[in-house]
């Protein structure tokens, strides 16, 4: 690489999401790191103290990055509704197009130190939790029947983030008829119709 600089540790965290995507973290080797970005195994702590520490920026990085492009995503919407499409889109099409980042941040977090492991699952749930706000203040205007908003924040990021699995970009469907399809199934799924909220939550403290 030449450089000492920043474009030299991007190239790290790059190489470090391809091979742990293809190879899992613990089977990666710094040496197969080193060799990836052209770099002796020694340079490599110019810029990462460990495997760990990279692993953990990678995924440190991804959150930072998946909650600042939902903010935008959601900013100057106030109707639940435009906010809730606008999350199930911004979640789809992110997931759709990261797809090994996504990988390593759901599957390698039990690779994660406790101090890191803690740190990412904050972050997790403040991301959750703009989810969460959304159907909290939908069911309170009357345009949301949710029972249980944090059981329903569970449910639905759920769904979305499955389309990892199966997403192909020369599949039959494009990214916006998958978009389409999914934000119809979780507005027609949390829309105030039919069974009203109270009774709704009654019959889930009965199951």
């Amino acid at each position: 690489m030449g450089s000492n600089g920043a474009r030299t540790a991007q190239a790290i965290r790059q190489a470090g999401v391809k091979l742990i995507y293809k190879h899992g973290y613990e089977a990666m080797s710094l040496r197969q790191l080193a060799a990836e970005v052209g770099l002796q195994s020694g340079s490599l702590y110019k810029y990462f103290d460990n495997k760990q520490s990279l692993l953990f920026d990678i995924v440190r990085d991804h959150m930072e990055d998946l909650m600042g492009k939902a903010e935008e995503a959601l900013d100057g919407l106030t109707a639940p509704m435009d906010r809730l499409r606008a999350y199930v889109g911004f979640h789809l099409r992110y997931h759709m197009t990261r797809k090994a980042h996504v990988f390593i941040a759901n599957m390698e977090i039990r690779s994660l130190e406790d101090g890191h492991r803690a740190e990412v699952v904050a972050m997790r749930r403040r991301y959750e939790g703009m989810l969460d706000e959304i159907l909290r203040q939908g069911a309170a205007e009357g345009a949301f029947n949710v029972a249980d908003p944090r059981v329903s924040t569970y449910a639905i990021i759920s769904m979305l983030t499955g389309i990892c699995m199966w997403y192909r970009t020369d599949g039959r469907l494009s990214q916006d008829d998958l978009v389409a399809i999914y934000t119809d199934l979780v507005t027609g799924g949390v829309a105030a119709t039919g069974l009203p909220a109270a009774a709704a939550a009654t019959t889930l403290k009965r199951a």
